[in-house]
């Protein structure tokens, strides 16, 4: 009978945070915000109130050391993906998010790159393996689950889906998340300034994929609506204009 209630308690636990992760992704501003810090309030607080001890949570890992080389191999995958990108011509550099600067950029990507590490591992991955006979069929339902919040991206749907394969079993057994949460940043920020954005409209998934529209330049004529005022455009047309005819003889 206990072991009944837990598993219901896990599969209740996952079937929410999971709604709640796909709602997000799904919904337009102002509601996203919402739902983004209830789903985060909920993934805590459903893990403080289990009480499992940090080691099974991958946040003290017993062989930190021995895991590093997860690290190396990313590292290794990325140099080797940017100089094919380099050849290739489609190195550039990560997309512009308001005004941050890259430095902002990268360490908030790290930080949500650990997030998503503890969702899939910590969240789903360990429940899973509770309610399921076998931990093969755990890991491929952890990978699916992880690929379809990243939908309708088609890079980024296989990608996961790769890497969550390789990562959840890595993770069972060394138990370091931050080796794995390093590891997916690296090839992420890897992912971001290989691939076009024409291909991963900025990395966005769900909602914000769908209404990624490419930055035009400022001066460049186009029939489609835009942001840039029409004042903008005069002075730089008259700046244009000056600037030929003072370069004539």
């Amino acid at each position: 009978m206990v072991r009944t209630d837990s598993r219901l308690r896990d599969l209740l636990e996952l079937i929410s945070a999971y709604s709640l992760i796909l709602a997000v992704i799904w919904t337009p501003m102002p509601a996203q915000r919402v739902l983004y810090w209830l789903a985060i309030v909920v993934v805590i607080g459903i893990t403080v109130l289990h009480r499992e001890r940090l080691q099974s949570l991958g946040l003290v890992p017993t062989e930190a050391t021995r895991s590093l080389w997860i690290v190396a191999a990313a590292v290794v995958l990325a140099v080797v993906a940017i100089l094919a990108a380099w050849l290739l011509g489609t190195l550039h550099g990560l997309p512009r998010i308001g005004h941050l600067s890259a430095r902002t950029r990268v360490i908030g990507y790290l930080i949500w790159s650990f997030l998503q590490e503890f969702l899939l591992q910590v969240f789903f991955l360990t429940r899973l393996i509770r309610l399921m006979p076998r931990r093969s069929m755990a890991i491929t339902a952890a990978a699916l689950m992880f690929a379809i919040a990243h939908i309708p991206s088609p890079v980024l749907i296989v990608l996961t889906l790769i890497w969550a394969l390789i990562a959840c079993p890595f993770f069972l057994r060394y138990r370091n998340l931050y080796a794995l949460g390093l590891a997916h940043g690296i090839l992420g920020l890897c992912v971001a300034i290989t691939v076009p954005d024409a291909m991963h409209h900025h990395m966005r998934v769900g909602l914000g994929y769908l209404r990624y529209q490419p930055r035009r330049h400022p001066i460049q004529r186009s029939n489609a609506p835009h942001r840039v005022s029409t004042q903008a455009w005069v002075t730089d047309e008259a700046a244009i204009l000056l600037s030929e005819r003072q370069a004539r003889p």
